[in-house]
């Protein structure tokens, strides 16, 4: 088991998957929220059937899995959908994180989620790292990366912590603005302070 767990966070946009990929390629541990958002509702799963039973038929896909796009589309427009869709699934994705983080193989484990506070995940972590970057830029990146309208965007970006407050709260920030050599080097120091804190931590 890992002696220390770092939570990692940032806005839509921000860069997560990239900087998770960079702490995997140092034979890191990271385990994703958002894969465990999947996970938990694969066809078979309980929480699909609920799903289903509560919102119609629609939220299917033609092979017998969730239709994300369908579902963001209800969930976002309708707070109350949001709030039941959210306590029932973000005490499932908890305990499936909760359960290979204990069983991750590696100095230090990451847990990479956009709502690491919003879900109480951070408290499954020892730190807190955020990636940050301008807002304007999450809008950018966001929108060129998932092919929806600015409009979207803003909306996920105002259901997620403000930037402010998430910064506050971090042990550490990765500034994720410039490219991508930026970046590789800025989580090489965080590796190493890391695993510096790990064998304290003994």
């Amino acid at each position: 088991m890992a002696n220390l767990i770092v939570g990692v966070t940032g806005g839509i946009g921000s860069g997560k998957s990239a900087v998770m990929q960079a702490f995997e390629w140092l034979g890191i541990v990271a385990e994703d929220a958002d894969v465990m958002a999947r996970v938990v509702v694969e066809p078979g799963k309980p929480a699909l059937k609920a799903i289903v039973e509560h919102f119609g038929p629609d939220v299917l896909a033609p092979d017998g899995s969730l239709n994300r796009p369908a579902l963001r589309q209800v969930i976002f427009s309708d707070a109350n959908a949001k709030l039941w869709l959210e306590n029932l699934l973000h005490p499932l994705i908890n305990q499936e994180l909760e359960k290979r983080l204990a069983a991750a193989q590696s100095p230090y484990a990451l847990l990479v989620s956009p709502l690491l506070f919003e879900t109480g995940q951070n408290r499954l972590v020892d730190r807190v790292l955020v990636v940050d970057v301008p807002e304007a830029l999450q809008l950018e990146r966001a929108s060129k990366r998932d092919g929806v309208d600015v409009g979207q965007i803003q909306r996920i970006m105002a259901s997620q912590m403000d930037r402010q407050e998430r910064l506050a709260r971090a042990n550490e920030v990765l500034d994720n603005s410039g490219d991508l050599a930026s970046m590789q080097q800025q989580v090489e120091r965080l590796h190493r302070e890391y695993l510096s804190m790990s064998s304290a931590a003994r």
